[in-house]
């Protein structure tokens, strides 16, 4: 019996393609252990044992960004992380490290690697993270959800999704989204979703611009995140306002076009079930957000515009008339579609066993 050890959080980017690996490999093979390591601060601390995983913790230990004190303690904190993951590989007789970015992943990979164990990593973003370039040093089982990515030895397995996700029949399930939602089927639907938290930017602009969409024949499902208690709902026939939904699903099948952020799970969800969108990339960081969405605008799937540009004018001006042209809002969700991957979860989970198998080797 193999067991596995899965290693990330931090951030649903780094969690739920964790757990959908995790759901894959305990279908594949039923008699496995599969494990989580993470910290107790990250949501890996609720979301895992909620999805029925163990979770083994570490100490959260980042890399110091700039000469301080914490750069001075560093050393003497990374040696018991390591030692910490370590001690938990050993104790449950860990057969292979399956890695996914985030502050567990790097302890993990390190503690690995001194116990001969085989590693593989899956990196999320187009641009990967300082613990995915740190355990691509040592092993050659290394997938990436973009072409793009820079890492050793990458080859291109896909975003592990969510089955719901995944097997979503758009057109068959459009009827219970509407329901769900209170919509109606019969007219198109954009959806506006800045993610958990939500967006200001895009809240505050589809707010100030909502009646030029719903003039266009449209409606609108607004996902406002955490910023719900910020949105007066005006009332308006047709304009949906809604703080979080458990139900992407339903709400990517009531859906024929989407405002979003450009996170590696949204980019790859909206594009495995073709629904086409606007991406509008989260402004502050290292720039991953646009190079996640690179791959769909190049195939036409979807549009990108800068944060401080989509303004009401830009609305107006430019997303309007793509509204009112429904060939156009056909041939982006055709494009979108043949950009997508639906079966990132298998392929990942072909990699982690041919890790172990090279491993057994």
């Amino acid at each position: 019996m193999t067991v596995y050890l899965l290693a990330g959080g931090g951030t649903a980017g780094h969690v739920n393609p964790l757990l959908a690996t995790a759901d894959r490999l305990r279908e594949r093979e039923p008699d496995a252990t599969v494990l989580v390591l993470g910290t107790s601060e990250g949501l890996e601390a609720r979301l895992v044992p909620a999805r029925g995983y163990e979770l083994l913790t570490i100490p959260r230990t980042p890399f110091p960004r700039r000469p301080n004190a914490d750069l001075v303690r560093f050393p003497a904190r990374w040696r018991a992380t390591i030692a910490a993951a370590r001690r938990h590989l050993r104790d449950r007789g860990v057969d292979v490290v399956v890695g996914f970015g985030g502050y567990a992943s790097a302890p993990a990979y390190r503690a690995a690697r001194r116990e001969g164990l085989p590693i593989a990593i899956h990196e999320a973003n187009a641009r990967p993270g300082l613990a995915n370039r740190l355990g691509a040093r040592w092993t050659p089982f290394v997938g990436v959800t973009f072409p793009s990515t820079r890492l050793p030895g990458a080859r291109v397995v896909g975003f592990p999704l969510r089955r719901e996700i995944e097997q979503l029949d758009r057109a068959a399930s459009r009827a219970a989204g509407a329901r769900e939602f209170g919509l109606d089927a019969g007219r198109p639907v954009l959806l506006v979703t800045g993610g958990s938290s939500g967006a200001r930017r895009i809240n505050d602009t589809i707010t100030a611009s909502v009646e030029s969409v719903l003039g266009a024949g449209w409606q609108v499902l607004h996902l406002t995140g955490g910023l719900r208690e910020a949105i007066a709902d005006p009332g308006l026939p047709g304009y949906r306002i809604v703080g979080y939904s458990d139900r992407m699903d339903l709400a990517f099948a009531a859906a024929d076009l989407a405002v979003s952020r450009a996170g590696s799970a949204t980019v790859s969800e909206l594009a495995a079930v073709g629904l086409p969108a606007v991406f509008v990339p989260y402004p502050v960081g290292n720039g991953e957000q646009e190079l996640n969405a690179a791959e769909t605008v190049a195939a036409g799937g979807a549009l990108l515009v800068a944060d401080a540009a989509f303004t009401p004018a830009w609305v107006e001006g430019t997303l309007v008339p793509v509204l009112r042209d429904p060939a156009r809002i056909a041939e982006l969700a055709a494009r979108m579609s043949a950009a997508g991957h639906r079966d990132g979860a298998d392929r990942m989970v072909d990699l982690v066993l041919a890790a172990r198998d090279a491993g057994r080797r």
